[in-house]
C-alpha cells in the first residue's frame, strides 16, 4: 500500500477536535532514509536510522495534512516505501471562553436584523479550515447546501414560510450542529427578499453567474 494510502484512514480516524498529530515513517529500505526524510523536509522531521517522525497540524505554522498527501505522494513517486504510523494526538484546547460567537448564535443576531416580512435569503458558511469541508457538509446536509468553488464554503437558501429553502428553525439547528463539533465558521447574508408569493411555484427561482440556486 502507497505512503498516500496509508495516511488516508490515519487522517480520518483523528478526533473531530484535534489540533497536531505525531506520525512516524519506517522506511523499508535504510538506504531511502535520507532521501524521505529530505522530501519530508517542510514538515522538520527527526531522523535515526529507518524512523522518521513528523507532525501535522490543523492550523498556524505547522503543516496541514493536504500539504502532508502531497509530500507522501513525492515519496511514492520516487518508490520509497515504509509504513506510516500514528504516535499521538493533541486536540485543541476548547474554545467556550475564546468570545468567538457561534454559528446559531450568528445566525440568531442576523435574524433579528432581518426585515420583518423577509421571506427568503440566501446564504452562506465559510468554515475555518478545509478539513471541516466532510464533517461540515454531514451537519449541514439538512439545508442542501452547495459548494461554489474550493473554499471551505456553503451556501444555502433559507425560507421563512413557505418555499423553496429550509427553515429557519431547520437552518438555526444545522448551525447549532456544526457549533458542538467544534467546526467554527462566519455566517454571511448574500440576498434577502421580503413579501414575496408563489405565482404557479413552491417559491422564488433565483440565478447566479447563469444557474439556477
Amino acid at each position: 500500500m502507497s505512503l498516500v494510502e496509508q495516511f488516508g484512514p490515519l487522517a480520518s480516524s483523528l478526533p473531530e477536535g484535534w489540533q497536531s498529530a505525531r506520525l512516524r515513517l519506517i522506511v523499508a529500505d535504510e538506504r531511502d532514509a535520507a532521501r524521505a526524510a529530505a522530501l519530508l523536509g517542510p514538515t522538520n522531521p527527526g531522523h535515526r536510522g529507518r524512523v522518521i517522525n513528523f507532525t501535522t497540524a490543523r492550523r498556524g505554522a505547522g503543516v496541514g495534512p493536504d500539504r502532508i498527501r502531497e509530500l507522501l505522494r513525492r515519496l511514492d513517486s520516487e518508490g520509497i516505501q515504509g509504513e506510516l504510523e500514528l504516535v499521538g494526538v493533541e486536540e485543541a484546547p476548547a474554545l467556550a471562553d475564546s468570545g468567538r460567537p457561534t454559528l446559531a448564535g450568528a445566525w440568531d443576531e442576523t435574524v433579528t436584523t432581518l426585515p420583518p416580512d423577509w421571506s427568503d435569503l440566501y446564504a452562506e458558511v465559510e468554515l475555518t479550515s478545509s478539513d471541516y469541508i466532510e464533517p461540515g457538509a454531514l451537519r449541514l446536509s439538512p439545508l442542501n447546501p452547495t459548494r461554489p468553488d474550493a473554499r471551505p464554503l456553503f451556501r444555502f437558501r433559507a425560507a421563512r414560510k413557505f418555499g423553496y429553502g429550509a427553515s429557519p428553525e431547520m437552518v438555526r439547528r444545522s448551525l447549532e450542529r456544526l457549533d458542538e463539533a467544534g467546526i467554527r465558521g462566519e455566517l454571511r447574508i448574500l440576498n434577502v427578499f421580503s413579501d414575496s408569493y408563489p405565482a404557479k411555484t413552491q417559491g422564488l427561482v433565483w440565478y447566479a453567474a447563469g444557474k439556477v440556486i
